[in-house]
């Protein structure tokens, strides 16, 4: 060898030369051979108990939604308007005196009402329909209420503001609500007094 040059390699020692025939793999044993046979149906179905635990857990982990707000109170959404006098049933005249009244409930859920009463100590009241009675929402009822006089003494001949105590009744609550029917009802309440207690009842 003459010269300066790069080393050339010998013969047999190429990197080619060095690399080792193709041995085969040893056996994987069975989980191995079935997982090669295998290998797309067990990624499927890795993958889907992956999707299946991840959306579990999201939905494990959602915010709940707010309550739902509870159902008015009755008085909140019951009317009660006067209407008109009416002749006392047959045969009372003398004592009693009746009156229509609408009552109106504008939402939430039925109203029933258990109880008309009213302050007086010489009254007493019943109504048509005989309470207690239940009202839905959206509807109106007229309701026919009958004072009997029993006690002119105590009974007020000039009421200024006369109202009536009704007992109301939802799912949310009971109240007794006092209701200011207005001056006609004034009017002819004292008129109706006036007729009954001067026909000699004291």
């Amino acid at each position: 060898m003459s010269g300066v040059g790069p080393v050339e390699p010998g013969e047999g020692t190429h990197t080619w030369d060095l690399l080792e025939p193709d041995v085969p793999r040893p056996p994987r044993g069975r989980l191995g051979t079935f997982y090669g046979r295998h290998r797309r149906a067990a990624l499927a179905t890795v993958t889907a108990v992956t999707v299946l635990a991840g959306g579990g857990y999201l939905y494990a982990t959602r915010p709940e939604p707010p309550a739902p707000p509870p159902p008015p109170y009755p008085s909140q959404v019951t009317d009660l308007h006067y209407l008109s006098g009416e002749p006392g049933p047959a045969g009372d005249e003398a004592r009693g005196f009746s009156f229509s009244l609408e009552l109106r409930v504008l939402a939430g859920p039925p109203v029933t009402v258990e109880r008309i009463s009213q302050p007086y100590a010489g009254m007493s009241v019943t109504s048509s329909p005989k309470a207690p009675f239940r009202t839905n929402p959206g509807t109106t009822r007229k309701i026919v209420v009958t004072m009997h006089v029993t006690q002119c003494r105590k009974v007020p001949w000039n009421a200024g503001l006369p109202f009536l105590d009704v007992t109301l009744r939802n799912t949310r609550a009971i109240e007794v609500h006092s209701y200011i029917l207005g001056q006609r009802y004034a009017q002819h309440l004292s008129e109706a007094l006036q007729v009954a207690c001067s026909n000699g009842l004291e």
